[in-house]
């Protein structure tokens, strides 16, 4: 059965990012922490971070998390992993511009939520500064046409893309993109699909 938001974010009972990762970073009866980064490492109403880990880690960004967990991946995760493999990653990572579970993006807060925002954010830089010694972070743009569902979410790109800067992130795209330019969600990419780089900085111009 499909997540249904429970009401708007800011009404939700918020754990903060480093909390979480420090719980996440411990044993858990539910997956192998050796093999997966889970934050929170509970379901909720949010997700910040789902991924395997490596010292060479595709970064994914969809707009908002779904149902994924460890061991339990949807189409679009599955899909990812396999990008990432067939691109010589040795991991991945799915991070999300916003981090509420909708998978109906029409189900996403209207409004921001400030401070789930701030919290994916820290999320981010986590993910740009934990990849292996002299390696680039590789960020996959992917969150396709959705970007336009919400007025908040192109500033939520450009946050990224500004903390990319300092952590010298080379940004890449799969797959044809839109007529608007929206790069291609994993959704639907030949099992082959190759990334390519992604001029992030011309697309901000555009959104």
């Amino acid at each position: 059965m499909p997540h249904i938001p429970q009401g708007t974010t800011d009404t939700v009972a918020l754990e903060l990012f480093d909390p979480a990762l420090d719980a996440a970073l411990r044993p858990s009866p539910d997956y192998d922490v050796s093999r997966w980064l889970y934050v929170p490492n509970t379901y909720s109403e949010y997700r910040y971070i789902l991924g395997t880990r490596g010292q060479k880690p595709l970064i994914c960004v969809g707009i908002n998390p779904s149902t994924a967990a460890p061991d339990d991946l949807d189409n679009t995760l599955k899909s990812v992993a396999r990008i990432a493999a067939g691109n010589g990653f040795d991991s991945w990572t799915m991070f999300n511009v916003y981090a509420q579970r909708a998978p109906r993006p029409d189900d996403m807060d209207r409004e921001l939520n400030r401070r789930l925002h701030e919290e994916n954010m820290r999320a981010f830089e986590y993910i740009l500064s934990n990849v292996g010694d002299g390696i680039c972070p590789a960020v996959w743009a992917a969150w396709g046409t959705i970007i336009e569902k919400r007025p908040y979410l192109p500033d939520c790109v450009r946050e990224m893309v500004d903390i990319g800067r300092r952590y010298g992130a080379r940004w890449l795209c799969a797959g044809k993109r839109s007529a608007k330019g929206h790069p291609h969600h994993p959704l639907y990419l030949r099992k082959d699909e190759k990334t390519v780089d992604f001029d992030v900085e011309s697309y901000l111009e555009t959104i």
